[in-house]
């Protein structure tokens, strides 16, 4: 394919119509790639889409796929579904006097949901494109928003003529990805109008309701982390704008939102250690599961947020090793960090109080050695494992590396006075 700039210059494309019409005519019948008359994203596509489908000009048959794949499909989907019905209600509902259709697809292109609304004589394509078990994937239909999307997992708007199929020249389209705690593309938020243009900038609106069911689908699938929202003002927690991320019962990050990654910089890069990124140790973040109300954080990187945290009570059991090995990292009355933080102490999960309980009551009959005796196995058996590595031990524990130092030094005293 030639170079654009070996192509004659053209005058009089003052319009987007104008733009994409000389860009067809350069790609597809001069073989000159188009570099800055369509979006690189469209260019991209026609390119992958040129592998397969050559005429440009064929009908494009939207059929649904086989009724096995579609109960597949929408059963390995449930979890989205249900994270996006209310946000799609909510999108119908302020989109009713629009024609447009509000689409959403999984990561293979299959759509699950779309707008029950029946389609105008105008827009006889929408009507047979716009149904539940279609597959507008690219290998399908071409270059669309929603193709784009599921191809490459970035946000995306595509305007008339940039569908590469003539046929589907009079759609028009902005897509944007939901994405799992994996990182991987969930599904595709879509919406889709045929000849008029959207009144409004489509691709924003998109993109806002696509991340609040990301965020919605995140919690969903964080049972087994702690979750914590945080935003530098506490106007913002609860709206899409909120950080959010999920903390594994090991100390370790395990995603983050985009919000998230960019309130902690580039810290987050490869850093997955939570008091590297947060500057709290898991325990004293543990505390703020029990707080009723927002709470101030100053992050690692010197950033002041807003924060609340949530813990299901199924995860009190994962993560009492941290509380019951961090709960003396502090002073009494509050839990203390080397950057200034402090959180106060609020009541622990069920188990971690039973243990809290038992510990009081050996203490009181004089058998507290017995606890101290498990705590201390506890810890030299996850050194042993860790090779006598204190930070990976103190990791593995959801401590921090000071809090385990502590306890070894605490059971190393109590070891002594005993043999005395």
């Amino acid at each position: 394919m030639q170079s654009a700039t070996t192509a004659p210059l053209q005058l009089f494309t003052n319009t987007r119509v104008q733009r994409v019409a000389l860009a067809r005519r350069q790609f597809f019948e001069e073989g000159v790639r188009p570099s800055g008359l369509v979006g690189e994203a469209v260019l991209q596509s026609w390119m992958r889409c040129s592998r397969n489908h050559s005429d440009t000009h064929r009908p494009v048959r939207i059929e649904p796929v086989s009724g096995s794949r579609l109960h597949s499909a929408l059963r390995r989907n449930r979890q989205l579904l249900d994270a996006a019905r209310s946000e799609l209600s909510a999108m119908e509902d302020a989109l009713g006097g629009i024609d447009c259709r509000v689409v959403l697809t999984d990561p293979s292109g299959v759509v699950l949901h779309v707008t029950h609304r029946h389609a105008g004589a105008h827009q006889a394509v929408l009507g047979r494109n716009s149904r539940v078990g279609v597959n507008i994937s690219e290998q399908v239909i071409g270059t669309s928003a929603a193709g784009i999307v599921a191809a490459t997992g970035q946000a995306c708007a595509v305007v008339g003529g940039e569908h590469y199929f003539e046929a589907l020249s009079q759609m028009h389209c902005a897509a944007a990805p939901v994405r799992d705690v994996h990182g991987r593309l969930a599904g595709v938020l879509d919406l889709v109008t045929e000849v008029r243009h959207f009144p409004f900038d489509a691709a924003s609106l998109v993109a806002l309701h696509a991340t609040t069911i990301e965020n919605t689908l995140l919690q969903v699938q964080s049972n087994d982390h702690l979750v914590l929202c945080f935003q530098a003002s506490p106007a913002l927690l609860g709206t899409p704008l909120q950080a959010l991320a999920g903390i594994s019962s090991d100390g370790t990050v395990a995603w983050l939102n985009d919000a998230a990654r960019r309130l902690v910089g580039g810290s987050a890069e490869g850093e997955r250690d939570v008091e590297q990124l947060f500057g709290l140790d898991l325990a004293s973040l543990l505390r703020l599961a029990r707080q009723p109300t927002a709470q101030s954080l100053r992050l690692a990187n010197g950033l002041g947020v807003w924060v609340r945290a949530r813990l299901s009570a199924a995860d009190g059991i994962d993560f009492r090793h941290a509380i019951a090995l961090g709960g003396e990292s502090a002073a009494p009355g509050e839990a203390e960090c080397p950057n200034g933080n402090s959180v106060a102490p609020a009541q622990e999960p069920e188990a971690v109080a039973q243990l809290a309980h038992e510990e009081a009551a050996a203490s009181d009959t004089g058998n507290s050695g017995t606890l101290l005796e498990r705590n201390r196995k506890l810890i030299e058996a996850t050194l042993a494992s860790c090779g006598g590595n204190l930070s990976e031990a103190a990791r593995q524990l959801g401590v921090s590396r000071g809090t385990l130092y502590r306890r070894l030094r605490g059971t190393e005293a109590t070891h002594a006075a005993q043999g005395r």
